[in-house]
């Protein structure tokens, strides 16, 4: 959330033209909508309305604020410094480039069997007996190691679209069909923590759509061609069509946890698996056709999060790997080439995405991995919310285009509420 008046100061100082905000150059953000969006973040969204009913929409929309903010920040530095993110995250200093090694080596490799897992759960309920679950979740792996591996982000972006509209369809269909109560959703605006909401709250407002595809925003805005201040408007316009779709499918799930489960007393399992407890609820409930859509819905939702990540955490690696082979800055430009795409770091990171993560597929997860991972997951949001202030209030950005005191409040503050999550979610841990 920039400064309107710094944005003016920008134009009349002799910087690119503004381009027009139009809804026909959208794009990167229903990437960073559909990636951030999955099965994990609808089941803590129905969890929360089955506890406390429209109590917590106020905070799915202070959530989406949130995210506004951090992705515009991220697509501001790409567009504003002509550099990428990770080139700006050198600059700190060299600790952020063992921080982000680390991050992508653990972080990516559970995180792709959690990916594949997911998007073969609504599979299995689609076609049961056809297959085994884990050879359900290595077929999604390996689909989506192929579409990303020879097809550019054009393609990518035009099927992550479509994946988008089936699952707004589905999700808006069910909020209708459960019938809200829309005096009580108007009431749930209401800034309030009922007894036992805290940690429920903090998820609402930090975790729905808030994973490292954030950071990756920045990449798909120069994927899509935007390099320069020009675009500015442009992004402005696209981040904040993200979040919007990002708060209806929230608004929608905590509609049917606060009718379906709040209402009757009915709970679901923590993880994807509940996605699979509330499908037979809506079969019970409203017949076999909406619990098949449903599942259809919940398989969109799964499978953009797993190509989603695919795509641009591969992108980030390739430019991580690609910075210690240069002497100068790594630009949004070479991104917009296209090349980092068809790069060798690009694809070896995707083949660590799929290939090693289906060990645990059919193992449990080591101890010791699963607490690793927990721990510097949980830093990530904090570590680019904290970053991003610095970089955005100092000499590396061009003074017109740094923060306000607006975009400083609002990035200060997710800083500490993902410090205070990430606290919380490492208390949480199997020690």
């Amino acid at each position: 959330m920039a400064d309107t008046a710094r944005q003016g100061e920008a134009e009349s100082t002799g910087g690119p033209r503004q381009r027009k905000a139009s809804w026909r150059y959208i794009g990167p953000g229903i990437v960073v909508a559909a990636t951030g969006v999955g099965a994990g973040d609808l089941v803590a969204t129905l969890i929360a309305g089955s506890k406390f009913g429209y109590t917590l929409l106020w905070a799915a929309v202070v959530g989406c604020l949130v995210k506004i903010s951090l992705a515009e920040a991220a697509g501001r530095w790409h567009l504003a410094t002509g550099r990428t993110l990770f080139d700006g995250w050198r600059s700190l200093g060299v600790w952020t480039t063992f921080y982000f090694a680390g991050y992508v080596a653990i972080w990516g490799f559970v995180y792709g069997a959690a990916a594949m897992s997911s998007s073969a759960l609504p599979l299995q309920a689609l076609f049961p007996g056809v297959m085994d679950l884990k050879w359900w979740a290595v077929l999604c792996g390996v689909t989506g190691l192929v579409f990303v591996w020879f097809n550019r982000y054009a393609v990518f972006e035009k099927i992550m679209t479509i994946l988008v509209g089936v699952m707004f369809v589905v999700t808006v269909y069910l909020a209708v069909r459960v019938t809200p109560n829309l005096g009580e959703a108007f009431a749930g605006l209401a800034p309030v923590l009922p007894d036992g909401s805290l940690i429920y709250t903090l998820g609402l407002i930090g975790g729905v759509g808030g994973t490292i595809t954030l950071a990756a925003y920045g990449y798909w805005v120069n994927a899509k061609g935007w390099t320069d201040t020009s675009w500015m408007k442009v992004m402005r316009l696209d981040n904040r069509v993200a979040y919007i779709t990002t708060g209806i499918f929230v608004v929608a799930m905590l509609f049917v946890g606060a009718e379906l489960l709040h209402s009757s007393g009915l709970a679901l399992a923590k993880g994807d698996k509940g996605l699979l407890d509330l499908g037979g609820i809506l079969e019970d409930q409203y017949g076999a056709a909406t619990a098949k859509l449903f599942l259809i819905g919940f398989f969109a939702a799964s499978i953009t999060s797993l190509i989603g990540v695919w795509h641009g955490v591969s992108l980030m690696f390739a430019d991580f790997v690609t910075r210690f082979g240069k002497r100068g800055a790594t630009t949004g430009a070479e991104v917009a080439a296209g090349a980092r795409e068809k790069s060798l770091p690009f694809r070896a990171y995707l083949l660590w995405l799929t290939f090693p993560p289906m060990s645990l597929l059919f193992l449990d997860q080591p101890f010791g991995l699963v607490i690793v991972y927990g721990v510097i997951g949980a830093f990530f949001m904090p570590f680019l919310a904290l970053t991003l202030v610095w970089l955005l209030n100092s000499s590396r950005t061009p003074r017109e285009w740094r923060n306000g005191w607006l975009s400083n409040g609002v990035l200060g503050t997710a800083g500490v509420l993902f410090l205070v999550l990430c606290v919380q979610q490492v208390r949480e841990l199997p020690w």
